[in-house]
């Protein structure tokens, strides 16, 4: 660890503050309430000893014995074709894809319960989004309609049928338009059967709006190349990389994709080949990307554009005006930057999160210069997954406040909540005289329609993408549909009078446009997708008058160049709302904040100081348009002074039972200029009455100045592999209470590499779905009673010692404009061979196995949470409930349709047991299982934990010590390797790789 470096938590910590060092030594927040524990058990607090061991040993036990036994009732569901080889007990996987990304998806008695990447998907292969991977728990949702509905009666799809084909009749013999509202479709089988849909009726047109807009980027490339497209960005290529405001790992574009190609050049096998490459982030508020940032520079908003001039200025010797010279860590910084992309040329790249067409043509300006085109950005081979036109649902709006519009359909778009201007929404649809809906519930758009006609779940329907210009991915059922819903592309079919199967539609369209010759539809459906395209692109000229973009950025950012900025963004975790209602995204940590179940104003510590606001106040932020919320503070390091940021996709009032008035909504914060939506604003902010405590996962305890955290510069492990991770060859003299045991078998031991993890939570999920790891919901979170198996510590650190150096007018040092830098490290049971946990167990729960884990016998545990205290991790979860069945947790989990989703291999826990990560040992047994079977030692790989699975980074390698030559054997070698503790010699199984930063050096 370096000596000038501090690491905390949070600012409780860092401060001291009397409420954080009154509870820091507590390690729970509450007592057991031993009294309703003892009531239940027929007993009272008078109860002799002998008596109360006896009901708390059996009493206790036996429910959870029972719980663990009782299984919920299953009604039978149908396969669509059942195959001969399903068995009882056995699972069965299948390909399919989701927004575009190939998956596998694992079934148990036809039930999906668990969502995995496609590892042999071109692209996105190495895990998924927190959202897919909870995307399992929508199909189970208790919220959906059951079937079509017209008004508040339910009505057969033959009556839906009737209705709609008689209102585009009259529609079309009125001359009257008719509008299909959606955002992006991507399915090429799902545009041709549109596509017959408008051809039947001439006067249709599919108008495609998102959420969250990237049509200005569209409308740049228009300008700049003559190609209305998204380019597909190649970040494996680019030895630097500068992002002006875009979450690029995490919400921007494809993060999934992103972050692949990103850890191509910071994993520890490219530093072993002596590789990384740097990134430098300009941004506001402190995003996921941000924080794995070598360089990071706070900016306003305002000061993006500006920015960007500034940028080309100095890398071409322009002298453009409207350039930013007021933030001068952010001047210091871009010479310094630019210094190094002149020199990287056809080795760089540069993006932004911008939506002003303006703003991006100068970002391509930018890129042509430095020769990324062709390099490491592809116009040809672009992407498609965010095709939404902003002005073309303005114009949506305009003609149906015109009365032009007659029938309009609404698929996977629900503007009234989304779009900016909810009121004009509202009034425009009450002058359409027919209007459908295909959302799966009535949400906030789906309650103005005449008709809903709810869309199967994607785990219930055959269908395609494709995500990039060539490549494909296949959409097949693992179950048959739960509900009475039909997918809206057969709808389009039927109405359209063609009476095909979307099943054979969907085959006919592949047999003829997608696969190539020799190819049968059968080995299409078994791969999960079809590439086609290339992986290279051409280089571009650009022609636009970069002197107009600057005058127009110039007049922009002087719009909202106020005393206080808002930006918008998307959370990792919610994203844009649609998936609103899922638990396990709303109880996921943000993964900066760390806070759950809510959206909040970010402000950064001092400014928050100026204005006399604290932790837990209420502020009320008001927009010039007269809209206003009022929201709970964070207090944020990292956030550029003069701004706050609110996360989008909160605030649903017809999501579901999880997700209404769940936190605010803050899309009416959002702009239309020059016909593309704009994510930031000028507002102003007034302290409102009132205090509310947001629920945090973060700060439960204090690190006590141990050496948990470790990094050094990319500059001193070159010359020291070694360096920061403590392995010195020297070790203090340990003392061992265990005997020595040899372990001839397996060993099950993990690697993580604190280089490659991003922090995106996608492993929390993945644990919490493959484990029957409980949601507990805001309260209980807010009691630090929060059930995560594996948690994603952020630590905080600054630098303290490091200035900014100056040498003949030359910056040579970028290290004090991080400000704030930020470590993530994955924290689960370590499954420690001298495990202090077991040592104090008094029933023995828990205890060690010959194969190096940590086994927890639930039906011995009757919680005295000895474990828990003693445990240096502090990973271990106590079930003060049980939630599975407690109508006070009703927002999962607590019926039994959504108990579908459980995984049956894994037990779920009751009240007043422990629990905590087991290292999917079901999964380890279904691989020594499987192996057996075919008579064969278990191989490397064979076994993959779900968290690994999941990690889109390869942050997690499991696997057997004992195997000289698997992956998780070779990390441990790794000169980075440190263990957390490691001088309490408990011997944790999990070893970490130390933080590597590629800092500008002076």
């Amino acid at each position: 660890m370096d000596s000038n470096k501090k690491y905390w938590k949070g600012l409780e910590e860092l401060h001291q503050t009397p409420a954080f060092v009154e509870k820091k030594g507590s390690e729970f927040i509450e007592e057991i309430p031993i009294e309703n524990v003892l009531n239940e058990a027929g007993l009272s607090t008078k109860t002799p000893r002998r008596d109360f061991l006896k009901a708390l040993g059996f009493g206790v036990g036996a429910v959870t014995l029972a719980a663990c036994q009782r299984t919920p009732i299953h009604k039978s569901v149908p396969y669509i074709i059942k195959p001969e080889e399903v068995t009882p007990g056995v699972a069965n996987y299948y390909a399919s894809s989701y927004k575009g990304q190939s998956l596998v998806i694992k079934t148990r008695e036809g039930r999906p319960i668990f969502v995995e990447a496609n590892t042999k998907a071109i692209f996105a292969g190495n895990g998924v989004s927190p959202s897919t991977q909870a995307s399992v728990l929508d199909l189970y949702d208790m919220s959906k309609l059951k079937g079509p509905r017209s008004g508040d009666e339910g009505i057969s799809w033959d009556e839906v049928d009737k209705q709609v084909i008689s209102a585009l009749n009259s529609a079309s013999a009125a001359g009257k338009q008719i509008r299909i509202v959606s955002s992006t479709i991507n399915s090429p089988s799902a545009l041709a059967a549109i596509n017959e849909f408008t051809v039947k009726y001439p006067t249709a047109k599919l108008i495609v709006v998102d959420a969250v807009s990237h049509s200005g980027m569209i409308k740049a490339n228009e300008l700049s190349f003559g190609k209305a497209v998204i380019p597909q960005y190649r970040f494996d290529n680019a030895d630097i990389i500068v992002s002006v405001g875009a979450d690029f790992l995490s919400t921007w574009l494809d993060g999934i994709e992103n972050t692949k190609q990103y850890m191509a050049n910071r994993s520890h096998t490219s530093l072993k080949n002596g590789k990384m490459s740097r990134h430098i982030q300009f941004e506001s508020g402190l995003s996921l990307t941000g924080t794995n940032a070598d360089v990071r520079v706070t900016v306003k908003p305002s000061e993006e554009g500006p920015l960007l001039i500034a940028l080309y200025n100095e890398l071409t010797g322009s002298s453009l005006p409207n350039a930013l010279n007021d933030n001068q860590k952010a001047v210091t910084a871009i010479k310094l930057v630019a210094k190094e992309l002149n020199q990287l040329k056809g080795k760089a790249i540069l993006v932004a999160g911008s939506n002003d067409a303006n703003v991006q043509s100068l970002v391509n300006a930018i890129n042509v210069h430095l020769g990324s085109y062709g390099s490491t950005i592809d116009l040809d081979n672009a992407s498609n997954q965010y095709k939404g036109d902003d002005q073309a649902f303005a114009e949506f709006l305009r003609e149906a406040n015109s009365g032009l519009i007659d029938v309009a359909f609404f698929t996977e778009s629900n503007p009234i909540y989304e779009y900016y201007d909810s009121k004009g929404v509202e009034n425009a649809l009450s002058k359409i005289k027919f209007k459908v809906s295909f959302a799966d519930r009535e949400n906030e758009t789906a309650s103005f329609v005449n008709i809903i006609a709810p869309n199967s779940n994607y785990l219930e329907s055959w269908g395609d993408s494709e995500p990039y210009v060539g490549y494909y991915t296949l959409v097949q059922p693992t179950i048959n549909p739960v509900f009475d819903s039909r997918q809206f592309e057969q709808s389009f079919l039927i109405w359209a009078g063609n009476t095909t199967s979307y099943h054979d539609y969907v085959k006919a369209y592949w047999e003829q446009n997608v696969l190539p010759q020799g190819k049968s539809w059968n080995n299409a459906l078994q791969e999960g997708f079809q590439f086609n395209g290339s992986r290279g692109g051409s280089a571009q000229s650009f022609t636009s008058s970069v002197s107009d973009l600057a005058n127009l950025i110039g007049t922009q950012s002087k719009a909202i160049a106020k005393d206080i900025e808002l930006q918008l963004y998307l959370s990792g975790g919610i994203g844009d709302g649609k998936q609103g209602n899922n638990a396990y995204l709303l109880e996921l940590p943000d993964p900066v904040s760390k806070v759950t179940w809510d959206n909040y104003a970010a402000i950064e510590p001092k400014y928050a100081e100026s204005l006399g606001i604290g932790v837990n106040d209420l502020i009320e932020v008001k927009a010039e348009n007269g809209y206003s919320i009022v929201l709970p503070v964070l207090i944020q390091p990292g956030q550029a002074a003069g701004t706050i940021s609110i996360a989008l996709g909160f605030g649903r009032t017809k999501a579901g039972k999880a997700g209404n008035d769940v936190g605010k909504n803050a899309y009416p914060f959002v702009r239309l200029v020059n016909g593309s939506l704009q994510f930031n604003n000028s507002v102003t902010i007034s302290k409102a009455a009132g205090t509310y405590e947001l629920a945090q996962t973060q700060t439960h305890q204090t690190i006590e100045g141990r050496n948990i955290i470790r990094e050094t510069t990319f500059a001193n492990y070159k010359n020291d592999p070694t360096h920061g991770s403590g392995n010195t060859g020297e070790k203090h003299k340990t003392y061992d209470l265990w005997n020595k045991y040899e372990q001839p078998g397996h060993s099950w031991v993990m690697a993580i590499d604190l280089n490659a993890c991003t922090g995106c939570g996608a492993c929390i999920v993945a644990c919490s779905v493959e484990n029957n790891v409980p949601v507990v919901g805001r309260d209980e979170v807010r009691r630090r009673r929060e059930m995560h198996w594996i948690r994603i510590d952020r630590y905080y650190s600054f630098e303290k010692d490091n200035e900014a150096v100056t040498r003949e007018g030359e910056v040579n040092n970028l290290s004090d404009l991080s400000q704030v830098t930020v470590v993530h490290q994955p924290m689960l049971c370590q499954h420690c061979d001298h495990a202090p946990c077991e040592t104090v167990c008094p029933v023995l729960a828990t205890v060690h196995s010959s194969e190096g884990l940590n086994h927890m016998a639930y039906n011995r545990c009757f919680g005295t949470r000895y474990c828990a205290n003693n445990c240096p991790y502090k990973v271990r979860r106590f079930n003060w409930f049980n939630y599975w069945n407690d109508s006070r947790f009703d927002n999962y989990l607590n019926n039994e349709f959504t108990q579908l989703v459980l995984n049956p291999d894994v037990t779920s826990r009751s009240r007043g047991v422990m629990e905590k990560c087991s290292m999917c040992i079901q999964r380890i047994q279904g691989g020594k299982l499987k192996a057996k079977a075919e008579k064969r030692p278990i191989k490397d790989g064979d076994i993959q934990v779900a968290c690994a699975a999941a990690c889109p980074s390869n942050a997690i390698i499991f696997g057997d010590r004992n195997d000289p030559e698997s992956a998780v054997s070779q990390a441990l070698k790794n000169e980075r390797v440190y263990y957390v503790l490691e001088e309490l010699n408990v011997q944790p199984g999990v070893g970490y790789m130390t933080k590597v930063r590629n800092t500008f050096e002076a």
